[in-house]
């Protein structure tokens, strides 16, 4: 078996490996507040391809994600299948809005056609990061209720979706979805395990090039509904229109996808088990492209923390779920103590202060800039400065090749730790490290059925 990504992105042909079910989509609403959350069903579709997972592989045993599914017999209560996800409405609760109003998200959840009734439950994570029930569903395939209607596909000639392409830019399109392909099987250890994905892609054609930037008053049409500004954030791009991207999805067979669109303004975002998305025409689109999909595809926290982000922290440092960032330095059960040498210290030394006072004035440059609304390539000279400063300071550090706990991480100055100095999740750094490279490969893993 093989991993397939619908990149709503990418133009590498590869075989369809055999399907043994039909493709079953639950269509939910996710909604609540900074205290509270609900689920609403919304419809179950049969969508146009067979399923395209691993039938050997159906329980998700990775331990990630803020929610998880699960499918049960309803007879027996058996486990049948699950998935780990996270949510834009987890996400949006963390935010100031979210203590003085509600607002609800759709998502959706994938699995392969059951054969007889089934139970579709919905965990979340408590406080102590162990999943408990939150909502559940009676899901009978047999049920008048279910749409089966074959969608038609949206494009003929190629399998592509992106957003933000006109008609006349569809040229342009298959050259940066080929881009970004090739590029992300250049970074180990994509590049080692690149026999194991199958790349699809699809785009539907928009009237006017572009995606909506309202904090600039751009709106466009979209394929997707994909915009930036996001929960405030000007380089945050995502779209909340689920149905609009799983209609068009539907025509690939994927596992997980990413949306690349049409703007050179540095941008994108990634949710773990829903989607990620990166701005294909910037300077650093390649990069965007493997950290979001990071995020989306192995669920990789953000090491940095000196960028502002649009999430409300709070005083406690409970332990992320996430595979790469700890609020733990006890050696004996730091979830990635295997990958430490005896001799590292812990919490591991690093030029943090030297760090901290280049990003504060870097910080203040970024800001003039977009109150100026300079053009994106002085944005993007400022990015290349302040990567070559980390890499001259990094380079004279003693502990840059070792695994240990570097504080600073997680949006976080202290109190959360990173597992090496230097890593394309913490920095526009070019390599994962090694605590990363391994989460990335045990989700490979999870769809590929190796062990």
């Amino acid at each position: 078996m093989r991993v397939f990504v619908a990149l709503l992105t990418c133009l590498l042909a590869a075989p369809l490996a055999a399907a043994t079910s039909g493709t079953l989509r639950v269509d939910l609403q996710h909604g609540g507040d900074a205290t509270t959350e609900h689920y609403a069903l919304e419809r179950v579709v049969v969508e146009s391809l067979p399923w395209p997972g691993n039938p050997d592989r159906p329980i998700d045993n990775t331990n990630r994600g803020t929610h998880r599914f699960d499918v049960l017999d309803a007879g027996s209560g058996r486990l049948l299948y699950s998935r780990g996800f996270s949510t834009i409405f987890g996400e949006w609760r963390t935010t100031p809005e979210a203590g003085s109003m509600s607002r609800s998200f759709q998502e959706s959840m994938r699995l392969p056609m059951p054969a007889a009734p089934v139970i579709l439950r919905v965990l979340a994570r408590a406080a102590d990061n162990a999943f408990v029930p939150v909502w559940s569903a009676p899901l009978d395939p047999a049920s008048m209720d279910i749409e089966r209607i074959p969608a038609a596909a949206p494009a003929k000639p190629l399998l592509m979706l992106g957003d933000g392409y006109s008609r006349a830019e569809l040229g342009k399109f298959e050259a940066d979805a080929r881009r970004m392909a090739t590029h992300l099987f250049t970074v180990t250890p994509f590049k080692e395990r690149a026999a194991d994905f199958n790349v699809w892609a699809l785009t539907v054609p928009v009237p006017v090039s572009g995606v909506s930037r309202p904090s600039t008053g751009q709106h466009r049409a979209g394929a997707t509904g994909l915009r930036y500004d996001i929960f405030g954030s000007e380089r945050y791009a995502l779209t909340v229109d689920n149905r609009a991207w799983r209609e068009l999805a539907q025509h690939a067979p994927y596992d997980v996808v990413e949306i690349i669109f049409n703007s050179d303004t540095y941008g994108g975002g990634g949710i773990f088990g829903q989607f990620s998305t990166a701005a294909a025409g910037n300077d650093w689109a390649t990069y965007l492209f493997v950290h979001e999909f990071g995020h989306h595809f192995a669920g990789l926290a953000d090491e940095y923390y000196t960028s502002a982000v649009a999430y409300a922290a709070g005083e406690a440092r409970p332990e992320p779920w996430e595979p790469n960032a700890t609020a733990n330095t006890d050696r004996a059960t730091l979830k990635w103590h295997e990958f430490i040498d005896a001799d590292t210290r812990l919490p591991t030394p690093w030029p943090k202060a030297r760090f901290e006072t280049f990003q504060l004035d870097n910080q203040k440059q970024r800001a003039r800039l977009r109150a100026r609304r300079q053009p994106e390539s002085r944005m993007s000279a400022l990015f290349s400065a302040e990567q070559r400063y980390i890499d001259t300071l990094f380079a004279k550090a003693p502990n840059l090749d070792r695994v240990g706990a570097f504080e600073g991480a997680n949006y976080q100055a202290q109190g959360y730790f990173r597992p090496q100095m230097q890593c394309l999740m913490f920095s526009r750094h070019d390599a994962f490290c090694a605590v990363c490279r391994d989460a990335v490969e045990k989700i490979i893993d999870l769809y590929t059925g190796h062990d």
